[in-house]
């Protein structure tokens, strides 16, 4: 098969000032001395990666042989990446195709040529960087003169154009029907008896939607936190000053009329709502809704609110995976109550669903039932399950230490389950589920390349002798469960436990 030529060309905007797609290709013709070629064009894409459908498929060709030659007006229409031009390169070379630069007179086949070329692609990157920081110091610079750095507003806002200091941009108005739902939430929270459910609940019951969503403990949680609804005076100028927050605004500018942006501050990782130090606020153009004084009292009471959390232990039961709610099917998560006891909580009920939930039944009296019935199950079981302890099979060890991070990312996933929205709810109990199978499947391996297999009443040895048990490190523990277990629903109506034989 005949391979032929390839003009690549990119721009990102049209505009007076940058080189047309049809003048790049113009440049790239003259390379080939009236010589056949097949045109790709990516218009409107950026340089900073290589997802552009023609360049996708200028790659799809050159994998299938058909591409001898690529050339290009200049080097940064095929990439601006270091990284992306490398994996370019090295494509080029596998499947030996030439690329020439036209303004550049860059020839990938000598050694020369590749030198040059690597250190004009630094350069490129250079510049791009450059460019970045340029806008990130726009857009700082910006903030601090209390500019809306736009966005969806806020619920109980509207967007109104302005001008300020000469400079066209926005501000918020308050949307009336919102702003008195705002209010009537900072009122009831101030109650110390009041808690996000109450609150959810019922907006719940009475149907009023936020966005056109319902509204849910991460949204009622982010709106409290919120500066923007706080007329602003030198009360919350000290709050914040204390919280190590930078505060862009003069003192005298908190006049307790006007809310405050909180922009995310320079080399800051941390949640906005979650940490203030380090984040940047500033006095807004718009005027609050809510009094310095309750916003503060709600804001000091989210401190001191101690939010769900899975605790560790409970979390790495060794039922990790297999409980699931009685009533829907979704994992149950153990929460610490006051007595300092761990109980269960269905985590769709945790986050206001339609799900009565599972009563409140304690980690420990399920574990120690599931334990019971175990026990019960080996002694009436006369079929193998295949368990070893003692291994030194490269495979199985790799296998175990697969299984540990196994259950870390189960752990991190049931973490993450308090507070989800449905969607993320139902995406992680699939991926725990997706997860139990696959550790399943490993546990499975473990036992074919074992070698050795256990009848019920050895395994009973590890299940029956307590302290043995209490001891076992948790993979041990979660091997037996695995082997015996489906699943276990719980309800306050009592515990089903599903076998595997």
């Amino acid at each position: 098969m005949k391979r032929i030529n390839a003009i690549y060309a990119r721009q990102s905007v049209d505009r007076a000032d940058s080189i047309s797609i049809e003048s790049q290709i113009e440049f790239c013709k003259y390379e080939l001395k009236g010589g056949s070629y097949k045109e790709y064009a990516d218009r409107g894409y950026s340089g900073k990666n290589t997802v552009r459908p023609q360049l996708q498929q200028l790659i799809q060709d050159i994998r299938k042989g058909e591409i001898a030659k690529v050339i290009v007006y200049k080097l940064d229409r095929i990439s601006r990446s270091i990284l992306d031009f490398s994996n370019m390169m090295e494509l080029f070379q596998q499947y030996q195709v030439e690329f020439v630069s036209s303004t550049e007179k860059f020839d990938t086949s000598t050694p020369m040529g590749r030198a040059m070329l690597n250190i004009c692609i630094v350069f490129a990157q250079l510049e791009r960087e450059t460019i970045q920081k340029r806008v990130s110091d726009a857009y700082y610079s910006r903030s601090q003169k209390g500019f809306r750095m736009g966005g969806k507003p806020p619920y109980g806002f509207r967007l109104e154009e302005i001008t300020m200091q000469g400079i066209h941009t926005k501000k918020l108005v308050e949307e009336p029907q919102e702003a008195a739902n705002v209010r009537r939430i900072f009122e009831m929270y101030e109650k110390p008896e009041t808690s996000y459910g109450d609150i959810t609940r019922l907006f719940a019951a009475e149907g009023v939607l936020f966005h056109g969503k319902e509204l849910i403990r991460p949204m009622l949680a982010q709106l409290l936190r919120n500066p923007v609804y706080v007329r602003a005076d030198k009360d919350v100028y000290r709050f914040f000053r204390s919280q190590g927050t930078v505060i862009a605004s003069a003192e005298e500018e908190f006049d307790g009329v006007h809310g405050c942006y909180l922009y995310q501050g320079r080399n800051v990782k941390e949640d906005k709502l979650q940490s203030l130090k380090g984040q940047m606020l500033v006095v807004a153009p718009h005027e609050g809704l809510i009094s310095a004084e309750m916003w503060l009292k709600c804001r000091i009471k989210l401190f001191s609110n101690m939010t769900i959390q899975a605790n560790r232990r409970a979390v790495n039961t060794w039922l990790a995976g297999k409980i699931k709610c009685g009533h829907c099917g979704y994992a149950l998560m153990s929460v610490k109550s006051r007595s300092g006891k761990q109980y269960l909580r269905c985590t769709k009920r945790l986050n206001n669903k339609n799900c009565p939930g599972c009563g409140k039944i304690y980690t420990e009296d399920v574990e120690s039932f599931v334990y019971k019935q175990m026990l019960q199950k080996l002694r009436s079981s006369q079929t193998p399950l295949g368990y070893t302890k003692e291994h030194q099979n490269p495979r199985i060890l790799k296998l175990t230490q697969e299984l540990d991070e196994m259950e870390a990312e189960i752990t991190r996933l049931v973490d993450s389950l308090m507070g989800a929205g449905a969607a993320l709810t139902t995406y992680i109990n699939k991926k725990v589920e997706e997860m139990d199978r696959e550790r399943q499947a490993k546990m499975d391996e473990i036992i074919a390349l074992a070698g050795n297999v256990a009848t019920p009443e050895q395994l009973e040895k590890i299940v029956a002798d307590i302290g043995n048990w209490e001891e076992a490190d948790f993979s041990e523990k979660q091997f037996v469960v695995d082997k015996m277990i489906c699943s276990v629903k719980a309800a306050a109506d009592g515990i089903n436990i599903v076998w595997k034989f």
